[in-house]
């Protein structure tokens, strides 16, 4: 297959899906062709140049690479929309920041540090959401859950590993965590219940 071809095959398959590709993944394009993992890391490097000048990247991901509009271009994008993407309660946010920055923690040490209950809809919804998961139990009396981020947070929020969150210095409040995290809702739930959505 020729190098020209074989680029054009991997960008359809990244255009074609809005989930991050593995080099893995992407090489089961080409089952009767002899084409390496070198081959499709090169395409990959190629495209990433290609792009540098353009309104779209090719992202590097936790799961993968992903074609995607840059960043700086959303102020114009969201003129297309007919309803502004769903900003996250303070609530969760808190509480999807104390696990990213502190996992693995259990339920109980994020109400110890936010002081309030933490409400059982927020861990399902981000639960439901794949942005976290059970790491283990912690040895102590109930054995409580241990939580950490999962990959899928990771791709969501536009980050290749968890070295990439913004430093807590960078934070200056919790409704900036949101905007330096660049949340990419690619799964656009219509509905969300309303615990969700209040303080």
């Amino acid at each position: 297959m020729e190098i020209k071809e074989l680029k054009n095959t991997v960008e359809a398959a990244l255009l074609a899906l809005d989930e991050p590709l593995s080099i893995k993944e992407l090489l089961q394009l080409f089952p009767d062709e002899e084409i390496t993992s070198n081959d499709i890391n090169q395409v990959i490097n190629d495209l990433e140049a290609e792009y540098q000048d353009r309104g779209i990247e090719l992202k590097r991901l936790s799961k993968g690479y992903r074609l995607q509009t840059k960043q700086k271009y959303q102020p114009w994008l969201q003129n297309l929309f007919h309803h502004r993407p769903k900003k996250l309660s303070r609530a969760l946010l808190e509480t999807l920041a104390l696990i990213a920055y502190r996992q693995p923690i259990t339920r109980g040490e994020i109400e110890d540090i936010r002081g309030v209950a933490v409400s059982s809809k927020i861990i399902h919804y981000m639960m439901d959401r794949d942005w976290i998961r059970i790491l283990g139990y912690r040895d102590v009396p109930g054995k409580p859950a241990m939580l950490g981020t999962t990959k899928t947070f990771l791709d969501d929020y536009n980050l290749s590993s968890l070295q990439e969150l913004p430093s807590l210095a960078e934070i200056k409040d919790i409704e900036t965590l949101e905007q330096e995290l660049q949340f990419n809702d690619h799964n656009n739930d219509e509905t969300q219940n309303e615990e969700l959505n209040e303080d």
